[in-house]
């Protein structure tokens, strides 16, 4: 009995195209931003996060770091670009999780949809929460005193390649929620990546007094890459090649290994 119901799911499954996998894609994400605008309070990282860094940061370590707040703003907040998207994109992670422990990804299973939509759908809503949170952040800055010294179109891209490589992380992630026993371990998992790669960069501080082997982290680590990137896109200062070209390699790298692990996990799962 039990073979003669999973069977046809299967077949039908394998019977989705891809206007009927955008069409789920697009059902699945609505359903994601609404359950953000039923529960307004899981917006609060996104919006109150730039926040409270840029005002800790410029005012707490600013006349520490650049001798000022007025040059320090100038160096923090393009780095924040970076960081704010990769905060952001680990807590996918939790609420993949919760999806698992509440329920929810049973449901998905029983109804004949893309299996890849479901992952796919989470990436587009955090793009969207990302997306806010960029514009706050950018949006604060400017009203304590940051310049953009380029132009709109260097702003969009060093926007474009923040959430480019938060993308990228999502997938790592989504792995994580899904191979994390709760959502508290895919917390405690998660802070214990995040810590070393922003703190290990150049995002807050600049990397020449730090001792030669931690220099020598901060030189791979692709969070200084991005940050340097968005700093030379928004004040027009240093090369913007080079720190581009190895942000879109280590998010080229890590979504080609992560993702398919990613999405064959979630397939064993469901």
């Amino acid at each position: 009995m039990s073979t003669a119901t999973v069977a046809p799911a299967r077949v039908e499954d394998t019977r989705i195209g891809l206007s009927g996998t955008l069409r789920h894609l697009g059902a699945l994400t609505r359903r994601n931003l609404m359950r953000i605008k039923a529960d307004p309070e899981s917006m609060f990282d996104a919006v109150l996060m730039p926040v409270i860094f840029i005002v800790l940061f410029v005012y707490v370590f600013g006349g520490a770091i650049s001798g000022g707040q007025d040059a320090y703003k100038q160096y923090l907040i393009p780095g924040l670009l970076g960081q704010t998207g990769i905060t952001l994109a680990m807590a996918v992670g939790t609420g993949l999780n919760s999806d698992f422990q509440t329920g929810v990804m049973d449901r998905f299973r029983t109804l004949p949809i893309g299996r890849a939509s479901v992952l796919l759908s989470k990436i587009v809503a955090e793009n969207c929460r990302a997306l806010v949170s960029f514009v706050i952040l950018i949006g604060f800055a400017m009203l304590l005193g940051f310049e953009v010294k380029t132009g709109p179109l260097e702003l969009l891209a060093a926007v474009g390649l923040s959430l480019l490589f938060g993308m990228s992380i999502v997938w790592i992630s989504m792995l994580l929620g899904m191979a994390m026993k709760s959502a508290q371990a895919v917390q405690g998992v998660s802070m214990l990546v995040l810590m070393p790669l922003q703190f290990g960069s150049s995002i807050f501080a600049p990397t020449g007094t730090m001792p030669g082997w931690l220099q020598s982290f901060t030189d791979v680590n692709p969070l200084s890459a991005l940050a340097d990137a968005c700093r030379a896109l928004l004040n027009g200062e240093g090369a913007v090649a080079h720190p581009v070209l190895i942000v879109l390699g280590w998010s080229i790298g890590i979504t080609a290994v992560f993702a398919p692990l990613a999405v064959a996990r979630f397939r064993k799962r469901t």
